[in-house]
């Protein structure tokens, strides 16, 4: 969204704040504000752990977690943020404030979903699950033109294995040049799966072979791996120094037609490395904390997320103009909700905030109006003190 640096402000930098403290034993771990996914993974692992964090191993802990956090585990396990056990804040009065269920609740209520309106967080205290260190990875690319195929099983799939703990990623994009596949295949639209079994790798081959055997894929990368590798397989398509623009948009259902709008608008794309994101969300996930915290969006069963990645300065206003027109075209037909680490520049301010937290919005406006009443913490989706 644009929003790490301001002009004539201050930027406060963890990135050197990267120690993760892990007590196998009570499956818990302490991470510094700055860490990243991978800082985290890295220290967990050795003892068959993990927090359910992202997606992306060079994502910060902090954004993701404060936000929400969804990534592989949130059909097992549920939020990053549904996993927090207590936080370290300094709060716009320059206190030191350690926020837990018993310590300063509404805070802590309020910094799960919230976002960075409240303070920063300078540690981070997770509940650990068992995962790892090998885990089976489903990797399966379909041809786009197979996409009503591959969403709709993918769905009866997962309806008729509701306790299943896998959370299937669907990416629309276009096979990008690689020496390990055949040049024939570059540039084709494709529509891929992606997930990881948190359990066995063996009973996770057998579980997660419908997803690869829906109609013949254009190619399957599926198989046993690492977590470790697993968590940093996305990586590469987010090189630093290349452009990103991207919004997100909640859906209540995915029916043939918008799963042809998925296909056109992905089509549309300027850029070969953009796509559109098909998350499918419910399990642990949906089911709670619910309103423990303030995150907002879990009984959503699909988030799109629309993803404008491109690498010359010269092809932002396409691109730019590119992810806009999706959002704008989808969000007729969402119930209204955005998740907020996808949020693109907020246009539209306020409102789409407001929208965005629904009923829960005047109660993060009092909490901000109690921790932050000259609204500091500001250059973010921000939540205006109550009056």
């Amino acid at each position: 969204a644009g929003l790490a640096l301001c002009d004539g402000g201050l930027v406060v930098d963890l990135s050197r704040m990267t120690a993760v403290e892990v007590d196998a034993g009570a499956r818990t771990a302490r991470a510094q504000g700055g860490c990243t996914l991978g800082h985290v993974d890295r220290a967990t692992q050795p003892h068959g752990l993990a927090a359910p964090l992202g997606v992306v191993s060079q994502t910060g802990i902090a954004g993701l977690t404060l936000s929400g956090g969804m990534g592989w585990l949130r059909r097992a396990h549920g939020l990053s943020c549904d996993a927090l056990l207590s936080a370290t804040v300094v709060t716009a009065d320059g206190e030191v404030r350690t926020v837990d269920a018993d310590h300063h609740p509404d805070l802590f209520w309020a910094i799960r979903g919230g976002g960075g309106n409240f303070g920063v967080v300078t540690s981070f205290a997770y509940r650990l699950y068992p995962v790892g260190p090998e885990v089976h990875l489903c990797n399966v690319y379909y041809p786009a033109r197979h996409a009503r195929e591959v969403l709709r099983a993918c769905e009866s799939h997962l309806a008729a294995t509701p306790d299943a703990g896998y959370a299937p990623l669907g990416v629309f994009g276009r096979v990008l040049a690689d020496d390990e596949l055949p040049a024939g295949l570059h540039g084709e639209p494709f529509v891929a799966l992606l997930a990881l079994y948190p359990g066995d790798p063996a009973e996770g081959d057998a579980a997660l072979r419908p997803l690869r055997e829906i109609t013949e894929p254009l190619f399957d990368l599926s198989g046993v791996t690492t977590y470790l590798a697993a968590q940093s397989l996305l990586d590469e398509d987010y090189p630093d120094g290349d452009r990103y623009y991207w919004k997100s948009v909640s859906l209540p259902g995915l029916g043939d037609e918008m799963i042809g709008r998925l296909v056109d608008h992905a089509a549309r794309a300027p850029s070969p490395t953009s796509t559109v994101d098909v998350w499918f969300q419910g399990g642990a996930m949906a089911r709670g904390p619910g309103e423990e915290t303030a995150f907002t969006g879990r009984h959503a069963p699909y988030l799109i997320g629309i993803e404008g990645n491109w690498s010359d300065a010269a092809d932002s206003e396409r691109n730019i103009a590119w992810v806009r027109d999706t959002f704008a075209a989808l969000r007729a037909f969402s119930d209204g909700g955005i998740y907020l680490n996808f949020p693109g520049f907020l246009e539209e301010g306020e409102r789409l905030v407001r929208e965005s937290f629904g009923a829960n919005y005047e109660r993060l406006a009092a909490v901000k109006a109690a921790y932050d009443p000259g609204n500091l913490f500001r250059h973010n989706p921000n939540i205006l003190p109550k009056a």
